[in-house]
């Protein structure tokens, strides 16, 4: 596989090609389903997955509390929070996993992602999504089956505005006439785009458009099929090759050697058998995946330290992780 289109210094470093990266999806809390975090230590615990060498932290974007989805995640506003994260940390990529892009209008979030990215030198990876909670949509007064052409618009706007003087035309968000711009301008390039899901569009239009793919986990030869079905597309449709991702829910046991236990979107898992899933799916074409430790029953300190001690070595390279 020939290497990735270098963007900015968080895609550059969490995305490398034929290499598996692991990150840490925020808050690092454990927190009963329906219940919200405290949100206790979670700049000191931001502080450590960075000095620790995990690649990049994730937060949600969850613009209200809809009870039935029993999640909350870090409650705060993604893009304030990631500024305030930007100034407490060095090295660790800052991504968004994932906007909700029907219900924000794209100038705020081109907006605060640039800026965040400005203000990191360069870190930031924004996850878009079209949501998938039909229950937020009226409190935006926003149609949920438009979704899909509200993504689509939205993820347009946001590629326009970060070139200069833009031109550009929407029925949903206002048209750009090329006399105004959008400051500040991405570190890079641009600013990198994982698409989450299908959001309401082709597998071709992910392929052509986006800079890489947030999906789901799934045991190891569906998940083969759908990476393997993604880069063909690509290949036939784009120059590059274009990186693949997905989190996993993990409980780390106590045994070394206890056998994967599903839960929720992952595992509870041994670090042994934990090493060897995640060199299986490097093998398969992962590029990265970001751990949630929502439902992780150990001390949580001493298992990112574990981790840090006993998995990352076989990933990250000592010289990347200092």
């Amino acid at each position: 596989m020939s290497a990735f289109q270098q963007i900015n210094r968080g895609f550059n470093s969490t995305f490398q090609a034929n290499e598996l990266s692991l990150g840490v999806v925020i808050p690092i809390e454990n927190y009963n389903p329906g219940s919200s975090p405290n949100m206790k230590d979670h700049i000191d615990r931001i502080k450590l997955i960075d000095r620790l060498g995990f690649k990049a932290l994730w937060v949600r974007d969850i613009p209200f509390n809809v009870p039935s989805f029993g999640d909350v995640g870090q409650m705060f506003d993604p893009f304030t929070y990631l500024g305030f994260i930007a100034g407490k940390t060095e090295q660790i990529a800052l991504g968004v996993s994932s906007i909700a892009l029907p219900l924000h209008h794209p100038l705020n979030v081109a907006k605060a992602a640039t800026s965040i990215d400005q203000l990191s030198d360069g870190r930031m990876i924004l996850g878009v999504a079209s949501g998938d909670r039909p229950q937020e949509y009226p409190g935006m007064n926003v149609h949920y089956e438009n979704r899909g052409e509200l993504f689509r618009q939205a993820f347009e706007y946001i590629r326009a505005v970060q070139d200069p003087f833009p031109s550009f035309e929407s029925s949903h968000y206002g048209n750009l006439n090329g006399q105004i711009d959008m400051l500040p301008k991405p570190v890079g390039s641009k600013i990198p785009m994982m698409m989450t899901g299908s959001s309401r569009q082709s597998l071709e239009w992910n392929a052509k458009n986006a800079d890489g793919w947030m999906n789901y986990p799934k045991n190891l030869f569906q998940q083969k099929y759908t990476i393997d079905e993604y880069r063909s597309v690509v290949s036939q449709l784009t120059d590059g090759e274009k990186p693949f991702m997905h989190p996993l829910y993990l409980d780390l046991h106590n045994d070394d050697n206890f056998r994967p236990e599903p839960i929720h979107l992952g595992f509870r898992i041994g670090v042994n058998p934990l090493v060897e899933y995640l060199h299986q799916s490097k093998e398969i074409g992962v590029n990265h995946i970001a751990l949630n430790l929502r439902f992780n029953q150990l001390d949580l300190v001493e298992t990112l330290q574990k981790l840090a001690d006993e998995v990352l070595p076989h990933f990250h390279k000592k010289s990347e992780t200092n």
